[in-house]
């Protein structure tokens, strides 16, 4: 067995998957941890259930503590000890620990520093009333401090991404008043805006008070806490601040030894994980990697990534040959009591790298329509001309991670969008219909590549379009798209002399389906004719303010 040293910058995610990973490949190897905090192995994904009481005990979000890496591998970590720089040279780092600096040399070295909560520089935030939520030691903090608030604390959170709803909704459980800014329309950036709308209405039907369109001006010292000066002009008062507008990699040690870096300052690393330096690998959060759907690079700071790059990386310099092909990103947060689901790119992105694209909603039954329980799911596929699964978004109550966890395992596997309407899918009525959602969507894409579809879309129903509603009238008087013609379906054909023949028929229901039954009664009577994807439901989700 090769008893090379490796050591690691960092035991969170990475850094201990690759540990662990290691010893179990090579008994002989000497394995060694440095970590510039206090906790090693912990799952910071959980801090925001902490502090709303849901995860109790602070101690189960510790995985594997030093005692047990020592004991169960036979790996030694130091704690409180940060690297301050890398000899390349002469293969050792320096550290500065209790004791003082001193230097510790490698065989083999793995940075795995992770990332950090990032703040655009704004005046006042130095304030101490200004946190970040990303280490075990920010949970403790925010909680010491909401303890001190007084009976009726108040929180501002910045930023609406994953940690920033996740505190919001646990901040609630509390029973602390609760106001969210976003400096864009929407919240949770991984969704496109009209699909992330229910989750704006479930924030408010909770308490949260939202705040779109604004940014942090500056922070002003208040008696009790501090005032969020906006964009706007308003004034928000809180006890306590959280920001979560980002996260910036902790890539100094890599700039400083000259390891190349990308211009975000993420560490470049080829297939194997390895850096430009063959004797340095790096992963993690820390990391730019493989975007697979165009051949491109991007970093995704999600906790499944880092761990799979800890165990490559750990296979490689075990002698193993492995690969990490990069990330789609599929990512699901639990937002009150929807489930909120995404994997690849958004619209948003796509239009902004001026890309062509196909789009497809749809609004299926979590379970078979009939069995008690069963709650609608909106689905948006995003594919190219040649059916390349480029994204999806889901939202819903049940059955949301399943699904976009089929999708995204044909991302990985290369199927096209019409393909995942042959995916075999588990069905029993509790749990899905025998036309799964993610086949229903394979279904849809399948007619639009085809040509048997031709979808509109809400946004922009072409000009002198007629619009035909073939929903039930007690439908149509719950809501309708302004001057709209209702024929309804099961009349359709009786009343085709009604319909202009000279003009495009944009057939809409209320969730797509009878308004494709209708495009193709209407294509196959000589109309040129199209379908609302999505139905009445999408059109009010990209209309409503």
């Amino acid at each position: 067995m090769n008893k090379a040293k490796i050591v690691i910058i960092g035991g969170v995610a990475a850094g201990a998957s690759a540990a662990a990973r290691l010893r179990r490949l090579n008994e002989a190897a000497e394995i060694l941890i440095l970590e510039r905090g206090k906790y090693v192995s912990y799952a910071n994904c959980g801090l925001p259930y902490h502090i709303g009481g849901v995860i109790a005990d602070r101690d189960d979000l510790i995985v594997t503590r030093p005692e047990k890496f020592a004991s169960w591998f036979n790996i030694e970590v130091r704690v409180c000890s940060e690297v301050i720089s890398i000899d390349r040279g002469n293969r050792r780092v320096l550290v500065k620990g209790g004791e003082g600096e001193y230097f510790e040399p490698y065989d083999k070295l793995i940075i795995a520093t992770g990332a950090s909560a990032f703040t655009p520089k704004t005046e006042g935030d130095d304030n101490p009333n200004v946190r970040h939520l990303w280490t075990m030691s920010d949970m403790d903090n925010i909680i010491s401090a909401l303890s001190g608030a007084g009976p009726n604390p108040k929180v501002t959170i910045v930023g609406g991404g994953f940690i920033g709803l996740e505190t919001a909704e646990n901040l609630r459980h509390k029973g602390v008043e609760v106001s969210l800014i976003q400096r864009s329309h929407h919240v949770l950036p991984v969704f496109d805006e009209e699909m992330a709308r229910p989750l704006a209405d479930e924030l408010r039907a909770m308490g949260v008070n939202l705040i779109f369109g604004r940014t942090v001006e500056k922070y002003e010292n208040a008696e009790g806490g501090v005032v969020a000066v906006l964009s706007g002009g308003e004034r928000v008062f809180s006890n306590i601040v959280i920001s979560s507008t980002g996260v910036k990699p902790n890539s100094e040690l890599a700039v400083k030894s000259g390891i190349e870096c990308s211009k975000g300052g993420f560490i470049k690393v080829d297939e194997h994980m390895r850096t430009s330096d063959e004797n340095i690998y790096a992963a993690g959060d820390v990391v730019e990697i493989a975007e697979p759907i165009f051949n491109s690079r991007t970093h995704i700071p999600l906790a499944g990534p880092a761990n799979k790059q800890g165990r490559i990386t750990a296979d490689n310099i075990a002698g193993i040959e492995s690969v990490y092909k990069g990330t789609y990103g599929a990512s699901v947060v639990k937002v009150g009591k929807y489930a909120a689901a995404s994997v690849g790119m958004t619209e948003k992105r796509l239009k902004a790298d001026g890309k062509k694209y196909r789009k497809i909603y749809i609004h299926p039954s979590s379970s078979a329509s009939y069995y008690p329980g069963a709650s609608r799911m909106d689905i948006k596929l995003i594919f190219g001309d040649d059916g390349t699964i480029y994204g999806a978004q889901i939202i819903g109550e049940k059955g949301v991670d399943k699904r976009i966890d089929a999708i995204a395992q044909a991302m990985y596997a290369g199927f096209k969008a019409d393909a995942l309407g042959e995916l075999e899918l588990a069905y029993a009525p509790p749990f899905s219909s025998a036309k799964d959602p993610v086949n229903y969507a394979g279904f849809v894409a399948s007619n639009v590549l085809t040509g048997k579809s031709t979808p509109v879309y809400a946004e922009n129903i072409p000009d002198g379009a007629v619009v035909l509603d073939v929903r039930e009238p007690s439908e149509v008087a719950n809501g309708k798209i302004p001057n709209s013609v209702n024929i309804p379906l099961g009349q359709l054909r009786g009343r085709l002399s009604e319909i202009d023949k000279s003009r495009l028929v944009v057939a809409s229901c209320q969730v797509g389906l009878r308004g494709y039954l209708a495009e193709r009664i209407l294509k196959q009577n000589g109309f040129n004719a199209a379908n609302l994807s999505g139905g009445y439901l999408t059109w009010k989700a990209v209309n409503s303010k």
